[in-house]
């Protein structure tokens, strides 16, 4: 019988990781898009400027309520109908009061957010984007509800297909009112010139998300008309005592994601600062990648330190994931930085310019993972206001930084304010770990790849011969030479899954 349940567990965890990457995934890809379709950075700064903004309200709008359901319903199975109700009409009246407020206050809030910059945002003469995606934060938050009552009742199937549905209708329309439009307004224009105006440009992005979140609220209400409403306001304020404190938690987490982009605007002086903006919030999606492997990571370590927390090796087996997380980590930073002048080419040139921030944002995420890594010991020893903590902690520095770098270096001072700030709490956390939950790493390894890393990048930096595939060749040298250590010394591969069946 247990074997069966972690078979279910498994394949669920499977089925919910693959779409929540599959979304960064295709997050990343759009890019490529953008970077070729838009009118050049300064519009994909407004994209990039929203959308920290909407990742930030997001996480405010649900105000931790979905862990806080899952809690309350679990406690109590027979009464987790009225506790979805009560959850939904609480979500739900909040973020309709929000969307309400952006529509109607959409002009003076885009009067507010357009004076940063001496309007450089532009956001003064479009407070239709305020609109759009004040809504459409708002839908995405009443969704999240349905979505936890889909993990609850055990149903990944649909969860899944709502996702991917969702992700699938967005790219539809990016696609329609990128690239099909414009050329039918060449060919055809009689056919859309009823609806479409070739110069609005990033605004079908922002009508893109909107009616991909609209339908996908539509598809929700067959998961919100299943249970009987009713309004329990002594449930909701034991709730709301549950639920808030963790909304301290993930604001300060989010923020030290995209408060860059957020305070951007504000920081850098002059026009230019839109596109400075764009190009870093373009940049950065390469070395999402690195997130992407974190995320795949994260998925399989959460369930995997709670399994093994009984072991009486637990200790030793924790120490081996950190080591075995950052040489693959390491691996991907090489092969993303020594392969550059391949993969540069799927975006345009006009964002080159910015790709010297790529290694700096790479490790930035390299820390994050291990700081994520470093987590099990609070987790573990339910101390998890230390994981508060730090990540407020993160954000102050996050905030000072930016302050003092952007003005000055622009989105230089970002990615170094990101780096500084995931390596200090990364370090904080690992010293108050040891306090609390002593574990031998194995510092001599981590140390050596780092250092073999950092040397092959560097080197990599002064081939520079007029021939592109000399180039290549020589850099793939020091990729094998990095190969070769890994699997010589701790990847032997008759270790690995499947390639062990060529190798003694």
């Amino acid at each position: 019988m247990a074997e069966k349940q972690m078979k279910k567990l498994a394949k669920d965890t499977a089925l919910y990781g693959v779409s929540s990457i599959l979304g960064r995934f295709i997050n990343w890809m759009m890019f490529p898009l953008y970077s070729f379709v838009l009118s050049g950075p300064e519009a994909y700064g407004v994209i990039t400027n929203l959308y920290a903004w909407t990742a930030l309200l997001l996480v405010a709008l649900t105000y931790g309520m979905e862990t806080g359901f899952l809690r309350f319903a679990n406690k109590n199975v027979d009464q987790s109908d009225k506790v979805y109700s009560t959850t939904l009409i609480s979500v739900g009246f909040t973020s309709l009061l929000f969307a309400l407020g952006c529509i109607i206050f959409s002009q003076p809030i885009a009067n507010i957010l357009g004076a940063s910059n001496h309007s450089a945002m532009g956001y003064s003469s479009h407070p239709e984007y305020i609109a759009l995606m004040g809504s459409t934060v708002a839908m995405d938050a009443f969704g999240c509800i349905p979505y936890v009552y889909l993990r609850f009742k055990n149903r990944p199937i649909r969860f899944v297909f709502l996702n991917l549905f969702g992700i699938a209708v967005n790219i539809f329309f990016n696609i329609f009112f990128l690239v099909i439009c414009p050329v039918l307004a060449e060919k055809a224009p009689n056919l859309i010139s009823w609806f479409y105006n070739p110069d609005y440009g990033v605004g079908y992005v922002f009508i893109s998300n909107f009616i991909s979140s609209a339908l996908v609220t539509v598809a929700l209400l067959f998961d919100v008309f299943v249970v009987k409403f009713s309004f329990d306001k002594i449930l909701l304020k034991q709730m709301l005592k549950y639920s808030l404190p963790l909304v301290v938690l993930g604001i300060a987490g989010i923020m030290n994601q995209t408060l860059d982009k957020i305070l951007f605007p504000f920081l850098m002086q002059g026009a230019n600062g839109k596109a400075e903006l764009g190009i870093y919030g373009g940049v950065a999606k390469i070395a999402l990648v690195m997130t992407m492997f974190t995320q795949a990571f994260r998925y399989s370590y959460e369930p995997f330190i709670f399994a093994q927390k009984k072991d009486k090796n637990s200790m030793e087996t924790y120490a081996d994931a950190m080591k075995y997380y950052i040489l693959i980590a390491l691996l991907i930073f090489l092969g993303m930085m020594l392969y550059m002048d391949i993969f540069k080419h799927i975006i345009s040139s006009k964002y080159w310019v910015g790709l010297k921030v790529v290694p700096i944002v790479m490790f930035s995420f390299i820390f994050q993972g291990v700081f994520f890594n470093l987590s099990l010991w609070y987790k573990l020893t339910d101390k998890t206001m230390y994981g508060a903590w730090f990540s407020v902690l993160g954000t102050v520095i996050m905030l000072l930084l930016n302050i003092a770098l952007v003005p000055t270096y622009s989105y230089m001072g970002c990615a170094w304010a990101a780096f500084a700030c995931f390596f200090v709490i990364m370090v904080v956390s690992y010293f108050f770990g040891q306090k609390h939950m002593p574990i031998k790493y194995d510092f001599k390894t981590i140390g050596l790849y780092t250092v073999v890393t950092i040397v092959l990048y560097i080197i990599s930096t002064f081939i520079q011969t007029p021939y592109a595939f000399v180039n290549i060749a020589l850099k793939s040298v020091l990729m094998i030479a990095y190969l070769t250590l890994l699997i010589k010394r701790d990847f032997p591969l008759r270790n690995i899954p499947v390639i062990n069946r060529f190798f003694k």
